[in-house]
Formats: structure tokens, sequence, C-alpha cells
């Protein structure tokens, strides 16, 4: 008798289940037409550019790399990266070059600096966030640009890790430009 019952009752919410997920479908808006264009992955909540801490420690990590920093010719991260990019790609562009930094800079750095554990560790976590962004239309002008920003970092040498470092403000700013909706806390507009 308890088995009777039991499959009843499962039987019933099935049934249930049935006649209202239809409503429940129906009830779900529908991205409007062409949305697919915008890639809703590619974007980051704004809370992770308003932690206080995390900013401070970003912004004095790239102002003492900067002090040591030599080359006064070149900049990775500025508005070159985004020549002939569509606004709605900048974010792409932006976790690019992360990901460059963050592999082929801060993976193997040695620095004894007190905040670079927590700016690599805020970097990864807005790097995994950002993992599956991708870029919508052709890619060909952003490659070349992303080309060139490692060939400069490769030619500057140990140099051009120092100047990635000391650019890492620029990074926060035009990562939370690029990859957050709304008014923006800082902004790019910062001079060195």
């Amino acid at each position: 008798m308890l088995f009777l019952q039991s499959w009843m009752r499962c039987f019933l919410v099935w049934i249930l289940f049935c006649c209202c997920l239809p409503l429940i479908l129906l009830a779900v808006p529908m991205p409007p037409k062409g949305a697919g264009a915008t890639n809703h992955v590619c974007k980051l909540e704004k809370i992770y550019f308003q932690q206080p801490y995390i900013r401070n420690c970003t912004y004095t990590l790239a102002k003492e790399a900067r002090l040591l920093d030599q080359d006064t010719e070149n900049r990775f991260i500025g508005q070159q990266l985004y020549v002939n990019v569509k606004e709605s790609n900048r974010c792409y562009v932006m976790k690019s070059v992360l990901e460059i930094i963050t592999k082929e800079v801060l993976s193997n750095l040695k620095n004894k600096n007190q905040h670079i554990h927590e700016v690599i560790h805020f970097l990864e976590v807005l790097r995994l966030k950002l993992h599956g962004c991708k870029f919508s239309g052709h890619r060909e002008h952003v490659e070349r640009n992303l080309a060139e920003m490692k060939n400069r970092m490769k030619q500057l040498g140990d140099n051009g890790k120092n100047k990635a470092i000391g650019e890492l403000d620029l990074l926060f700013d035009y990562m939370e430009d690029a990859c957050t909706e709304g008014p923006k806390k800082g902004g790019h507009k910062k001079n060195h």
C-alpha cells in the first residue's frame, strides 16, 4: 500500500510538472532580436572593482613598479588596443591582455611585495570569471594589436615585465570600463 501511495504522489507531481512547464516557459521573456551579438559572459559585476582594499593594493603595486620603469616611450595598456575594435568586443580585448599579463608576467614573478599575492589572486578571479568570454566578428585587428603589445614586452625584456606591472592600475581601470555596465568609479583618464 505504501508503494502505491508513493507511486501516486510521484505520478501527480509529474503531471503537475508537465502541465506547468509550458506556462513557466511562456512567462520567461525571450531575448530581443539580435541579442546573440552581445556576449553576456563578457561582463563582470561592478562589485569586483568597488573593493577599496584591492584597488589600493593594485594601484600601490603599479606605482612602485613605475618607479623602476626606465622606458617612457611605450605603453602596453591604452586606447591603441581598441583600434578598429567594436565597443562590444572591448571586454574580450581586456580579457586577452589580462591573460597575457597573468601568464607571462605575474605567474613567474619573484617579487616580495606585500600586495603582489592579493593582486595576483584578484586578477586570477577576474580571468576565471571571463573564461567563457568570446569575440564576435573578425578578430584580425585584435590579434594584431595584442601581438604588437606582446612583441614590445619581449623586446623590453625584464623592463617590459616591470612596465606591465606598472600598468596594472590601467588594466584595472580599463577592465572596469570595458567589462562592467553603468557609471564607472575609476576611469582610465589617470595620468602617470
